[in-house]
């Protein structure tokens, strides 16, 4: 039978040998050995979660929810589960694109005689809506075959004259931008599907399309950031992003994700050799001096935060979550303290959605502050009476959150505050899925233009617009775009369409 060496153990097997008759020497021996057992084990147990911590971050954490660490919390979760309503299928309606065939009935039209009964008549009532989905290429070619007729007795030639056009139209520009920079399909990966159904389409070609479809959506971007600057809450974060000819200096690259809230959310990306603190910097540089200053919420790396103009720092809760996640099968049971804590303030987090800023506040001064200041006080006991090597991961996880305790916790004080950072995580995932699938921008220039596209894609999806109509809309009236930007936003483009002369 093999027992596990524990602090508590070590301790009464220590008391034990005290009260033995074993000389004095002996016995400080016998301690000091148990002692420096219970030391040697946890630095195992640490390095060799540290090694299943490096596999997590190489393939990626299966889950990182507190019902897995703490199966108490499972119970409460299974307990407060709802079954989601529905079955999960589209209806007929959320068919937007498809296109619509009336199919009129074979024998009977409206007013004509009941077949049925003989004596009423029928009239028309809602249709029966059926779905048919087929199979074809993102891009669609037509070709337009000219018959010709030549006179026999002149010569002349007579040639059948269709709409001229460009060859590419705002429709595949925008088809080939949303592939690339909206779902994350390379160039390349396009090319082949495109030639095995029959409709070639080269990679170079499709950049240079895409290229042309930037040039009316650069100063609808453009003034996506002047709007983005004027945002109460700014939430900013880096990933890494390769550019194969970078200007000259610095060797890094980066692509910064930033999500502005004001009266509209706004998605920004900028790839390039500047941090998020720096292109914050760029940001604020627009941003209206009267303003009040604004909230922004990042983890706690100082290249995060903005040199030259100030903000009202918030540090993200789940950062500081984490490094308990990762230390958790080593030092069990204080992590579930920490992490139990976090759920209860995630719970009441969860009930403020549909409240005003003030009044969310209210709530977590109310519910959340008690619990996060008995948190604060159990941490610094673990380290006044010395329960925790100041130098182990559970001890660096402690004094990680106790040195930004006032960011981590300023959604308790300003209202409006996020409790984390999830937001730009999610809206980083655009870059991340280009950066697995394409591996890298070749040029500074194409970074730019990715910035630009994945910026109007995902500002699409938050405002509930649909990114594929908006691109086509900037390249069919380019003209006014190119007047009036801030009329042309993903929230007002059709209103702006809407107001054009017939």
């Amino acid at each position: 039978m093999s027992a596990v060496l524990t602090g508590e153990l070590v301790e009464a097997l220590c008391g034990r040998v005290d009260k033995s008759p074993l000389a004095e020497d002996d016995r400080v021996v016998i301690k000091a050995c148990l002692k420096n057992c219970l030391v040697l084990g946890q630095a195992y147990l640490e390095k060799s979660h540290s090694v299943m911590r490096l596999l997590k971050m190489i393939f990626g954490a299966k889950t990182e929810k507190a019902s897995t660490i703490i199966p108490e919390l499972k119970k409460m979760a299974n307990r407060k589960h709802e079954k989601p309503k529905g079955h999960g299928k589209n209806g007929a309606s959320s068919y937007t694109g498809s296109r619509k065939v009336l199919l009129p009935h074979p024998s009977l039209k409206k007013g004509d005689l009941c077949p049925e009964c003989y004596k009423g008549k029928v009239y028309p009532t809602e249709s029966g809506i059926t779905v048919r989905i087929t199979g074809n290429a993102p891009l669609i070619a037509t070709s337009f075959e000219c018959e010709k007729l030549r006179c026999n007795l002149c010569g002349e030639v007579f040639t059948a004259k269709h709409d001229e056009g460009p060859k590419y139209d705002a429709a595949a520009g925008a088809m080939i931008a949303l592939m690339r920079y909206g779902t994350g399909v390379p160039f390349k990966r396009l090319e082949q599907l495109q030639d095995a159904l029959g409709i070639p389409l080269p990679a170079s070609t499709q950049w240079d399309v895409v290229e042309k479809a930037a040039m009316p959506a650069h100063p609808v971007y453009k003034e996506l950031v002047n709007q983005a600057a004027q945002g109460g809450l700014v939430h900013t974060d880096d990933t890494n992003m390769k550019i194969l000819e970078p200007s000259e200096g610095r060797k890094g690259t980066f692509t910064t994700g930033m999500l502005s809230v004001g009266d509209q959310k706004i998605a920004l990306f900028f790839t390039g050799q500047k941090h998020a603190g720096e292109n914050l910097t760029d940001l604020l540089e627009k941003r209206n001096k009267d303003l009040d200053l604004p909230i922004q919420m990042a983890d706690a790396l100082s290249r995060n935060e903005p040199k030259e103009f100030p903000t009202i720092l918030a540090n993200c809760l789940a950062h500081a979550r984490r490094n308990f996640i990762d230390v958790a099968e080593s030092f069990p049971d204080e992590c579930r303290h920490v992490i139990g804590a976090l759920a209860k303030v995630y719970e009441h987090d969860a009930q403020t959605k549909k409240m005003s800023p003030e009044e969310r506040l209210a709530y977590h001064k109310e519910r959340s502050s008690p619990i996060l200041e008995d948190l604060r006080t159990w941490m610094n006991t673990q380290f006044d009476e010395k329960h925790v090597e100041p130098n182990s991961g559970l001890g660096k996880a402690f004094a990680y959150m106790l040195k930004h305790w006032d960011p981590l916790t300023l959604f308790l004080r300003v209202p409006g505050t996020p409790l984390d950072n999830n937001a730009v995580e999610r809206v980083l995932k655009m870059a991340i899925r280009h950066r697995k699938n394409s591996l890298f921008f070749r040029t500074q220039h194409g970074a730019y233009i990715g910035d630009l596209f994945m910026s109007l894609i995902h500002t699409c999806r938050l405002s509930k617009i649909n990114p594929f109509d908006y691109l086509v809309a900037l390249q069919k009236y380019s003209p006014e775009v190119f007047k009036s930007p801030g009329q042309w936003l993903p929230w007002n483009y059709e209103t702006a369409i809407g107001a054009l002369p017939p």
